[in-house]
């Protein structure tokens, strides 16, 4: 996978030894939480989208998911996933491992406003076992996010 090219871009930012290495698979935010020992919510899962301006990710809390509704209003258009198999070659991470660090020139980063409750976050960093623990303002920096968007739904404690 890539978690070469994750350490090989945290490391600009002197952050590549604080990327772990789990044992167990954390390569799904249930799998992530328990290998980590931490709570689902806190794990950044990263989600990988076509526009018709070309590839975007959006950072979000582990228990929350896309409100189509939210999206299209966001970015005017309804919300397509990419395919299992576009995922690789248009992001340059594989899925379960899909983070922000080190993605392919194009590839625009957005953070969701459900991961602003947590001091701390677990994203990926390009394999199916590799985590790294940062702050909100860490992540922001790292992923180069062009900004927050409000696109999920499910992580509110009134929905």
């Amino acid at each position: 996978m890539s978690i070469e090219k994750a350490r090989a871009y945290l490391k600009q930012y002197g952050m590549d030894d604080r990327i772990c290495e789990l044992e167990l698979s954390s390569a799904t935010v249930e799998l992530a939480a328990q290998a980590i020992g931490c709570t689902p919510e806190r794990i950044a899962k990263t989600l990988s989208f076509q526009t018709s301006n070309g590839p975007i990710l959006i950072v979000a809390a582990g228990d929350a998911k896309i409100d189509n509704p939210r999206y299209k209003a966001q970015y005017g258009e309804k919300a397509k996933m990419l395919a299992f198999d576009e995922v690789e070659p248009l992001i340059g991470h594989a899925v379960g491992g899909v983070c922000p660090f080190g993605v392919n020139d194009g590839v625009t980063v957005y953070l969701d406003v459900s991961l602003q409750r947590f001091e701390t976050v677990w994203p990926a960093c390009g394999s199916s076992n590799g985590v790294i623990e940062l702050t909100i303002p860490d992540l922001e920096t790292l992923s180069k996010s062009v900004g927050w968007v409000d696109v999920c739904k499910g992580w509110r404690p009134e929905e």
